[in-house]
């Protein structure tokens, strides 16, 4: 990395003498446990990152997301996440059998400040508790349970700076780059095609949602 940039800060101090220490409001709003506004907030929000990291350290992050209320409490420890069909590479599932510790970002679409909880993790199989994630008969085959250990309300500049939620800032689709030519290039998988790859995305958000 050092090869790439000459200045480099390597401690904490550097890094408070340049950015300096937070307010006592700041430090004073992370809670341990989930109160009644986090219980609020994760109820009304349709999407979440996960970050994760292997026993070495190497990190992943990935995204859930369905209908808000999705992620459910169970009591002020303990949440647990559907874990719902997908690409089958188990990223985030690896890293937690290497590694308990997660951190998860819930979003509420339109509201810029957002919620961080950062825990343990573990995988679940409990019937009853799969049974009441079930979406259109089908229930996850385990989900994501996580023991509480932080949270706290995060500002909303990054949104504010970004625009996210503002639909006039957005980009004309048809600018956008897509997932299906993303894929040809980088799988490089012979006899594929552009066009099939859209199929075969279209057909798996069309029938394998759940």
């Amino acid at each position: 990395m050092d090869k790439q940039f000459k200045e480099l800060i390597g401690s904490e101090e550097e890094l408070r003498a340049l950015i300096g220490f937070p307010s006592e409001l700041v430090e004073r709003k992370l809670i341990t446990y989930l109160d009644h506004n986090c219980e609020e907030y994760i109820s009304k929000s349709p999407f979440l990152v996960i970050s994760s990291s292997d026993s070495s350290g190497k990190c992943d992050v990935s995204p859930r997301g369905d209908m808000p209320g999705f992620v459910k409490v169970l009591n002020e420890k303990y949440l647990i996440i559907p874990e719902r069909p997908g690409n089958k590479r188990i990223d985030t599932m690896r890293n937690i059998l290497a590694n308990p510790n997660v951190g998860l970002l819930f979003m509420i679409r339109g509201l810029g400040e957002t919620l961080r909880v950062n825990g343990k993790a573990c995988f679940v199989r409990d019937s009853e508790l799969l049974e009441q994630m079930e979406v259109k008969g089908r229930k996850p085959l385990l989900g994501i349970g996580v023991e509480v250990e932080e949270c706290f309300i995060h500002c909303a500049k990054a949104f504010k700076r970004s625009g996210l939620w503002k639909a006039s800032s957005w980009a004309e689709k048809e600018t956008l780059p897509t997932a299906a030519k993303i894929i040809f290039e980088h799988a490089n998988l012979p006899g594929s095609s552009i066009e099939s790859i859209e199929e075969r995305l279209t057909e798996s958000y069309n029938k394998r949602l759940y």
